[in-house]
């Protein structure tokens, strides 16, 4: 058997109906190249590891949980990558899917360095805490609304896909959680450029409260902040405004 470690967020799906979905969901994208995220005791390695005709990847940090992948699922042997997600290099050369159930310590930031691989990613398929997952998918206007929401719209449409409930875990998290799938928008956004746009949506959001005019003073010159759209505040803002923004900035 193996041991849970609340240190690195872990909780084990055990519901197979759970995985089933995950799965099929993942395999209405199209891919050659896939990576599983924190495959744990390998509750949904045991389907992905049978899926024809891939290159299959996984990684993980915790070395228990590796011993274990390896010795119940054989075939694992050389396709485990045990380091931190969040250092490993770029798995594969070309475009690559992504799948996991995400530690949920940890989720943002997987997602963020998924945004830095953007240009590769054909498809993500992932489970979040509930409420990241309603952050990530929220549109303008909502209180939930933020940089994950902008950021990663910006790149790719957003799927909510479903809800699980805590009890399809072991041990059972004191949260929900959702699946999200992600695909790669097909029309590129206009924007002045990636790093303009990153630094506009974080800088209006860290001030959320107020209006875009004293939230982003410093990237804008006096003429430009005297525009209507400055008098509203960074949640009531489109991906599509921040991007036209943008083009307005300073540097």
């Amino acid at each position: 058997m193996y041991r849970l470690k609340k240190s690195l967020g872990q909780h084990f799906l055990k519901d197979e109906n759970i995985c089933k979905r995950i799965v099929d969901s993942l395999k209405q994208c199209s891919f050659e190249n896939l990576l599983e995220i924190g495959p744990g005791a390998g509750a949904l390695t045991k389907y992905l590891v049978k899926i024809p005709h891939i290159d299959f990847k996984a990684v993980e940090l915790d070395a228990e949980k590796v011993d274990y992948l390896i010795t119940h699922l054989p075939e694992m042997k050389g396709k485990v990558v045990e380091q931190n997600f969040l250092e490993v290099d770029k798995p594969f050369n070309g475009s690559f899917t992504i799948v996991g159930n995400f530690p949920y310590n940890i989720s943002t930031q997987i997602l963020f360095r998924i945004l830095e691989w953007k240009g590769d990613i054909q498809c993500v398929v992932g489970m979040f805490q509930k409420e990241v997952a309603q952050r990530i998918a929220a549109k303008e206007g909502s209180k939930v609304y933020g940089i994950s929401s902008v950021l990663t719209q910006a790149f790719f449409d957003v799927e909510y896909l479903f809800e699980v409930s805590e009890r399809a875990f072991q041990p059972p998290p004191k949260v929900k959680s959702a699946v999200l799938r992600l695909k790669p928008k097909n029309k590129h956004m206009s924007m002045k450029s990636e790093a303009s746009f990153f630094l506009l949506v974080k800088t209006a959001f860290n001030q959320r409260r107020k209006t875009l005019r004293n939230a982003v003073k410093k990237l804008f010159d006096e003429q430009t902040l005297m525009q209507k759209i400055f008098d509203k505040r960074a949640e009531q803002l489109s991906i599509d405004n921040f991007a036209d923004l943008s083009f307005k900035m300073l540097s």
